[in-house]
């Protein structure tokens, strides 16, 4: 039941994938679920606008992806955003601080958070596909980082798990704070792309127009992939001369 190495190394390219076989049902005709549900909600709960329930629905969409990006920056925060973007598994050491003492996988939870938000503006079946995908991949990974940390952390690890949560946070903090100072600005730098799709959401429930989602989308979050792009460049050594 748990991820393999690859899954875990290429688990960023594999939830995109999920993303882009849930919104290529579009290819079936099938409408949005936000128009599906907002149609719904016309016809059944009356006095506002079909209109006014788009936006609505996606308002709310969006809000669904803004407590996503918050979730994924408080625990990236605590991470660091390298930790959080690496192949690896790390295992050497165990963080119980921050979003870490309600629940052990928050990281994992705004994943499924982001699926679900993103997921309104994609056809119907394809939110199934990506909201149910994401569920099981990250449930997957989740239980191979787990086994890893039982064997690096031993008796200090089981007795973490023993008390807090693996998916359903808790209302009230497990374990005591371990007094690491989170790093904000490194949760901000390693979550920002999620940022930026809440953004363009946000203004997509506002306009309800799709060609504002992509103006927005494409202006904020190209010139960060390409500042990130020159950087890993010069990271790169030269080869020496013949």
């Amino acid at each position: 039941m748990r991820a393999t190495r690859f899954e875990f190394r290429y688990r960023a390219f594999i939830i995109f994938a999920l993303f882009g076989v849930a919104f290529s049902l579009f290819n079936f005709k099938d409408l949005p679920l936000g128009v599906v549900l907002a149609r719904w909600l016309f016809a059944h709960a009356g006095e506002l606008s079909q209109n006014t329930w788009y936006h609505a629905v996606y308002g709310f969409a969006t809000l669904v992806v803004v407590i996503a990006a918050a979730i994924r920056t408080w625990g990236t925060s605590y991470l660091r955003a390298d930790v959080m973007r690496d192949p690896r598994i790390h295992s050497e050491r165990l963080v119980a601080d921050g979003p870490y003492r309600y629940v052990r996988n928050p990281l994992y939870i705004g994943t499924v958070l982001l699926g679900a938000g993103m997921g309104v503006m994609a056809p119907t079946w394809g939110f199934v596909v990506l909201v149910g995908g994401l569920f099981v991949f990250c449930l997957r990974l989740v239980l191979r980082e787990e086994s890893e940390l039982a064997e690096t952390q031993g008796e200090s690890y089981r007795a973490y798990c023993a008390a807090v949560p693996r998916i359903l946070p808790a209302l009230r903090a497990r374990v005591p704070a371990a007094g690491n100072t989170p790093k904000i600005a490194e949760g901000l730098k390693g979550e920002i792309f999620l940022w930026i799709l809440a953004l363009a959401e946000g203004a997509f429930a506002a306009t309800y127009n799709l060609k504002v989602f992509w103006i927005i989308f494409v202006v904020a979050f190209m010139p960060g992939t390409l500042f990130r792009l020159v950087q890993k460049l010069r990271k790169v050594p030269a080869q020496a001369a013949p």
